[in-house]
C-alpha cells in the first residue's frame, strides 16, 4: 500500500497561505507541528497517535499544545505520544507544557493517565509505528535537533526524507546516500544575500545548499524539495538555487530535479 505524507506547512514564517513546518504521514503521525497543524479538522487531530519533533523551536511545535487541548475531552487513556530528543523534551516541559504558558498535559487529567507522553530518542534511533519505520537523522542547528526519515512496511520501500533545520552536516549525507531515497524534503531558511546570517543560525542559503547536495552519490538521483523558506525571500532562494550549474565548475552528473514545497503537496510512496 501508498505511505502519503501530506504537507500541512512548509514555511518559514506566517503570512496567509504561509503555514510552518508540519507533516501528516498518512493519518495518524505528525512530523513537527508547527501553525500548519491547523488546518486539520478536529477529526483529523483524532486520528494522529504519534508526532515526532525536530526541534524545539516555536515554528515546528506551535500547535501542538493547541493541538492536545482541542483533542482532550476525547482522548481520555490515550495518550499522545511525542517522539523528540531528551533536550527537546526538556524544553517543552519547562517553556511550553509547565502549567505557565499551558496546562502540563502529561500530569493531566492524572498523572496515571495523561493525555500527552514523551519518549525520547537519539540520532539513529528507529521507531516502527503501525507497521512503517521512522528513523531521527542527525542535524545541526542552533538547538540540539534531528531530521527524518520515514518508509512504509516493506524493507525494500525508499524513504521519505526530510532534513529538519540544519546546516552542513556531513553525518546527514552519509546516512542517506544508505538509503533508497523517494523524496527529499531539505531546508533553505535564507537567500545568499543572508548567508552570514543563515551561517550564524545554523540554516542554509543556496550556496552552501550547493555544495551540501554535491555529496549526494552519483548514483542516486530523486526529487529534491526546498521548504523552509521565509515569504519575503522565496523568489530570490529559488532563484538562486535554479543559477546552481551556472555558476559552479561543470559536473556532468549533477543535474538535481529541484522544486519548491507549497502547502497541500501530497507524497505517495
Amino acid at each position: 500500500r501508498f505511505m502519503r505524507v501530506r504537507v500541512l506547512g512548509c514555511s518559514g514564517a506566517i503570512a496567509r497561505d504561509c503555514k510552518t513546518t508540519s507533516f501528516l504521514v498518512d493519518q495518524d503521525v505528525l512530523i513537527d507541528a508547527g501553525t500548519g497543524v491547523g488546518d486539520l479538522t478536529r477529526e483529523e487531530m483524532l486520528r494522529v497517535q504519534d508526532v515526532f519533533l525536530t526541534h524545539s523551536h516555536l515554528d515546528h511545535v506551535a500547535c501542538l499544545p493547541l493541538m492536545v487541548d482541542t483533542i482532550a475531552a476525547a482522548r481520555a487513556g490515550q495518550p499522545l505520544r511525542v517522539h523528540a530528543l531528551p533536550e527537546t523534551i526538556a524544553a517543552l516541559r519547562q517553556h511550553l507544557f509547565n502549567d505557565l504558558i499551558w496546562p502540563d498535559f502529561t500530569r493531566l487529567p492524572s498523572a496515571e493517565s495523561p493525555l500527552v507522553t514523551f519518549h525520547p530518542l537519539e540520532p539513529g534511533a528507529t521507531r516502527q509505528v503501525q507497521g512503517r519505520t521512522i528513523e531521527a537523522l542527525p542535524a545541526e542547528h542552533s538547538v540540539p535537533a534531528v531530521g527524518y526519515a520515514a518508509r512504509g512496511p516493506d524493507a525494500k520501500d525508499p524513504w521519505w526524507v526530510f532534513s529538519g533545520d540544519t546546516e552542513r552536516n556531513p553525518a546527514f549525507w552519509q546516512r542517506i546516500n544508505q538509503m533508497p531515497v523517494a523524496a527529499l524534503v531539505i531546508e533553505t531558511a535564507f537567500s545568499n544575500r543572508e548567508r552570514e546570517l543563515a551561517r550564524l543560525a545554523k540554516h542554509l542559503s543556496p550556496e552552501v545548499l550547493a555544495d551540501e547536495l554535491d555529496q549526494i552519490h552519483a548514483a542516486s538521483r530523486y526529487p529534491i524539495y526546498i521548504t523552509h523558506t521565509k515569504p519575503a525571500e522565496t523568489e530570490s532562494i529559488m532563484r538562486e538555487i535554479a543559477q546552481f550549474d551556472q555558476v559552479r565548475p561543470p559536473r556532468s552528473e549533477v543535474a538535481h530535479d529541484i522544486r519548491w514545497l507549497s502547502a497541500g503537496h501530497v507524497f505517495e510512496l
